[in-house]
């Protein structure tokens, strides 16, 4: 039966899924609501998460040494292993149970592999990529804040141009980063035998029943999970969820899913907002705005979003009832 609200609510309200509080993470930084909800989730359902997570701003002001903030069993690793050693424990996991070495076989247990976009677009694209291919059944969460932000807003794949970054800044000379974020998602699916996703903490409903389908797919998942990252976007500490739920109005941050190939879009926006109002509302693009050829620059971002929108709009007709696997 699909979780709701009400539910998650009451079972959540005097404890905490996961991650406690007293963590180190900026005020109002949206990463630690992306954990909470997937971990709440697989809670509800029955499960025990296990969770690695790969170096980023959530690892480090979560464990920094000797405190932890987590109170599930929990794996640090590095920026480029992350899917790497979860997919190990889900392979030692099926080992002990099948040589009848679990005390509880009945147990439900949840596999969770957490990175940043730097640990998942970049540099732990590989370990990612062979773990899906293996057919590890576990989650991977990329909560994306389109920047190395742990170490100081460098530019990272998932960047998009003309935000302000400390490696490509914008200026009089250069207007940033000139490429367009990759598109993970894509690569992913692309992966074919696979639970693909795309959630926002401004839609929960849509976030806990994405997270439950992925639980109950027979296999590796991989949920792309939008995060705000107040401090270097240059937006006030409360404004988190507003940005995200923005993101997705403009279609920048389209909510879909691709399950063995077929596609659909979970949340149909009547009439998307224009994106210049996703980046008028953010710092990070005040220095893009100042420069002559911002109209130019916007315009373009504009017309790619425009275009992936209506793409998927037509995947999802073109895949109906045809999965690839």
């Amino acid at each position: 039966m699909a979780l709701n609200i009400m539910q998650l609510a009451t079972m959540f309200a005097d404890k905490h899924p996961g991650i406690t509080s007293g963590h180190r993470l900026c005020p109002g930084c949206a990463a630690p609501n992306v954990a909470k909800f997937a971990l709440m989730t697989a809670e509800a359902l029955g499960y025990t998460p296990v969770v690695g997570f790969s170096t980023g701003c959530m690892e480090v002001s979560t464990t920094i040494y000797p405190y932890t903030a987590w109170n599930v069993p929990y794996i640090h690793n590095a920026f480029e292993n992350v899917a790497a050693t979860v997919s190990g424990v889900e392979t030692a996991y099926r080992a002990l149970l099948k040589k009848g070495r679990l005390v509880d076989p009945n147990k439900k247990y949840a596999f969770f592999a957490f990175g940043g976009d730097g640990g998942t677009y970049d540099i732990g694209l590989q370990a990612l990529s062979g773990a899906v291919e293996r057919g590890h059944k576990f989650i991977y969460i990329v909560y994306d804040n389109e920047g190395y932000m742990n170490t100081g807003n460098q530019r990272s794949g998932a960047t998009p141009p003309g935000s302000q970054t400390t490696t490509q800044p914008v200026g009089k000379k250069l207007s940033g980063k000139i490429q367009l974020k990759k598109n993970i998602v894509e690569i992913m699916a692309a992966h074919e035998n696979v639970y693909v996703a795309t959630v926002s903490t401004s839609e929960p409903m849509d976030f806990f029943k994405k997270i439950e389908k992925a639980l109950n797919f027979d296999g590796p998942s991989f949920i792309a999970a939008m995060s705000p990252c107040v401090r270097f976007w240059r937006v006030n500490d409360d404004k988190a969820v507003e940005i995200s739920k923005l993101a997705v109005e403009t279609g920048y941050w389209p909510l879909y899913e691709v399950e063995r190939g077929v596609y659909r879009v979970t949340k149909k926006v009547k009439e998307l907002k224009p994106v210049r109002e996703f980046i008028e509302k953010q710092g990070r693009f005040r220095p893009l705005l100042k420069r002559p050829d911002a109209d130019e620059i916007i315009n373009e971002l504009q017309e790619y979003v425009t275009s992936r929108w209506e793409r998927l709009l037509a995947l999802e007709e073109a895949t109906k009832d045809k999965p690839i696997r």
